[in-house]
């Protein structure tokens, strides 16, 4: 909203200054000051109230040293997070853009899954929360709206060289006197917006991939039909990264840095994606609009350190499902905005094997169960951290190593950019 405030001032009344606020880099710097300040000020204060109306966690015991000492602490703490996103996003950015209204759209439908799920566990007295289905319909149900913005909204192009054949035989003086056959100068290339459902595939020279061409193999009248396969791919990794960060949130400080990294580095991508010198010079894909999504960004990045003021060990409060829910969906549904969801299994590294060890978990002990009588395990315990405490390694010793881990993640998806 300020944008807009400090557009019509620069515009209208030419108020020195005003001007800067067209910049994304500085807008973003604000969101992510701001965000911190919400996060410590704010949290503070809710910390307080949940301590006073004594709504905690309820800690099942699983035989972790140090695991019920957890019980009774602060929960629903990704209120904080949520608002330290809402706010600064509302006041910096472009709200009319369809990125943004996207972004905001996802963090508040699943914040309010991820609450709905809390309030059972800790008013309801429920341990199960909301039932598994329902939360599944609400990540599909986003996944949908995600989908379908994407693929039929106007404003969602992306910035391709078009070829233009040129027809015109222009002759050189050389072949007029020689009576030669006129000569047709090469086709010309110019950039043009268009409608596409073109993503970024890393490690390939040419790392562009049509989702169309799932479907148009068959017949390429079958084109305007491609949204039945980009549709539910949007759904598949919205539900699987959200689950993901769901998972991981086992551990102090664990769910929120690692979304802090793979948020930083995805902030980056749609800064290069959506500015037309960076994408040039990488030979990107350049997104008309995407640029705006980096001041959502820097709130996201903002609301997970600053949670972590708190959420580091020992922890004084929980994000519980309201954050952890919303976390992870933000990423998908940004990776996908930016064109970037298939380095998803790369940057989300922490999320995919946290979620792989406990299918692997479940399935080996279904099996053998059923081959041997007696169920057995893979993992001491699943998730893969709770396998590191059983082991005996300290919970924030587990946490640092998965942070470093989840650096290296980052840096190997921004090198892709090159690395082909």
């Amino acid at each position: 909203m300020l944008y807009y405030l400090f557009d019509f001032l620069d515009r209208v009344y030419d108020v020195p200054g005003t001007g800067v606020f067209k910049y994304i880099s500085f807008r973003a710097a604000l969101t992510l000051l701001s965000s911190l300040l919400i996060t410590m000020i704010w949290g503070k204060n809710l910390i307080t109230f949940l301590r006073v109306k004594q709504i905690g966690e309820t800690v099942r015991d699983l035989g972790l040293e140090g695991q019920m000492k957890k019980q009774g602490t602060p929960t629903m703490g990704g209120l904080i997070i949520l608002t330290s996103i809402l706010i600064p996003t509302l006041l910096f950015a472009k709200i009319s853009n369809v990125y943004i209204v996207l972004m905001l759209a996802a963090t508040v439908w699943l914040g309010f899954i991820g609450f709905m799920d809390d309030y059972i566990k800790v008013f309801k007295k429920d341990k199960e929360g909301l039932p598994g289905r329902l939360k599944i319909v609400g990540q599909v149900g986003i996944g949908l709206i995600v989908g379908i913005t994407l693929y039929w909204n106007k404003h969602v192009v992306i910035r391709e060289k078009i070829v233009h054949s040129t027809e015109n035989a222009i002759q050189t003086d050389l072949e007029k006197n020689n009576n030669q056959a006129a000569v047709f100068k090469p086709s010309v290339y110019a950039k043009e917006n268009t409608k596409s459902l073109k993503t970024t595939i890393p490690f390939f020279k040419h790392n562009e991939f049509d989702y169309a061409d799932l479907i148009t193999w068959i017949s390429e009248d079958l084109r305007d039909y491609a949204w039945l396969v980009f549709i539910p791919i949007v759904i598949f990794i919205v539900t699987a990264v959200s689950n993901g960060a769901n998972i991981t949130d086992g551990l102090d400080g664990l769910a929120t840095g690692t979304s802090a990294i793979i948020g930083a580095t995805l902030g980056i991508l749609a800064y290069v994606s959506g500015n037309t010198v960076f994408a040039d010079y990488l030979n990107i894909m350049y997104l008309p609009s995407t640029g705006e999504l980096v001041v959502f960004m820097a709130a996201f990045v903002g609301a997970c350190v600053g949670f972590l003021w708190y959420n580091s060990y020992p922890a004084y409060v929980f994000m519980g499902d309201t954050g952890s829910l919303a976390l992870g969906g933000i990423i998908a549904v940004f990776a996908v905005a930016i064109r970037k969801e298939l380095l998803i299994p790369i940057l989300c590294g922490i999320f995919l094997v946290e979620n792989l060890s406990v299918m692997i978990q479940v399935s080996y002990f279904k099996y053998t169960k059923k081959r041997f009588g007696e169920g057995r395990r893979i993992f001491k315990m699943s998730p893969l951290h709770h396998h590191y405490q059983k082991i005996g390694y300290h919970e924030s010793k587990i946490v640092t190593r998965f942070w470093i881990i989840g650096v290296m993640l980052a840096v190997l998806t921004i090198v892709t950019l090159k690395l082909r």
